[in-house]
C-alpha cells in the first residue's frame, strides 16, 4: 500500500486539492491522508460549493485518513511513518517559505521536513503571481534540498474545455511525479 500525503494550504486553488483527492482515492493500492490548514478550509469555503466540513467528512467515510493541521503527534511527523509522496496542493508562499526556512510548526511543515529528510517525493504546487526574488530563492533552496516545484499550468495542446480539464492537466502531472497515473492523462500528441 503506497502512502501518499495530501496537504492543502490557505493558497487560492481549493480545486487542485480536492481533485488530487478525488483521483487517489479511486486507486487501488493508494491510501490517502489528508491534511487542511485553518486557510485552506476557508478559501476552499469561499471557491467551492461543497463546505469542507461535508467534503472531509465524505472523505472520511471514503477511507481518507484526514489529520488536524495543529497535531505534531500526527503518523506524518515521524520519519518512521513511510510516505510514497507527500503533495502540498494549493500551496502559499507562507507555507513554501516556512519548509524552506525549516519550519515545523505545524503537521505540514514537519511532515514536508521529514519528506526532506528523508528523501521522499516532495511537491510544492505553487500559488502565487508575480513572484518575488524572495519566493525563488525559496523555491530553489527547496529544489536543491530535493523538493519539486510545479506551479499549476494548463497545457492547452490538451484543448480543454472545462474548468476540470485545465486542472486535470496539472492533477496528470502530479500524478506521473509520484509514479501513480491513473490512465487517464491526455498526453502530448494523444489528444
Amino acid at each position: 500500500m503506497k502512502r501518499v500525503l495530501v496537504a492543502m494550504t490557505g493558497a487560492s486553488g481549493s480545486m487542485y486539492g480536492m481533485r488530487l483527492v478525488q483521483r487517489l482515492v479511486t486507486q487501488q493500492d493508494v491510501a490517502v491522508h489528508l491534511v487542511l490548514s485553518d486557510w485552506a478550509k476557508e478559501v476552499m469555503d469561499s471557491e467551492c460549493t461543497v463546505h469542507s466540513k461535508a467534503w472531509l467528512a465524505d472523505l472520511q467515510q471514503r477511507g481518507v485518513t484526514v489529520h488536524a493541521h495543529n497535531d505534531l503527534a500526527a503518523s506524518p511527523s515521524s520519519g518512521s511513518f513511510r510516505l510514497h509522496a507527500m503533495v502540498i496542493i494549493p500551496c502559499s508562499m507562507g507555507t513554501l517559505g516556512a519548509i524552506a526556512a525549516g519550519l515545523a510548526s505545524n503537521l505540514i511543515e514537519r511532515a514536508a521536513s521529514v519528506c526532506l529528510k528523508e528523501r521522499r517525493r516532495l511537491i510544492l504546487v505553487a500559488r502565487e503571481s508575480p513572484l518575488s526574488s524572495i519566493h525563488l530563492q525559496q523555491m530553489l533552496t527547496l529544489s536543491n534540498a530535493g523538493a519539486m516545484i510545479m506551479p499549476p499550468v494548463p497545457a492547452f495542446y490538451t484543448h480543454p474545455s472545462t474548468i476540470e480539464d485545465i486542472v486535470d492537466t496539472t492533477i496528470d502531472r502530479i500524478l506521473d511525479a509520484i509514479d501513480l497515473d491513473d490512465g487517464n492523462a491526455k498526453r502530448w500528441r494523444d489528444t
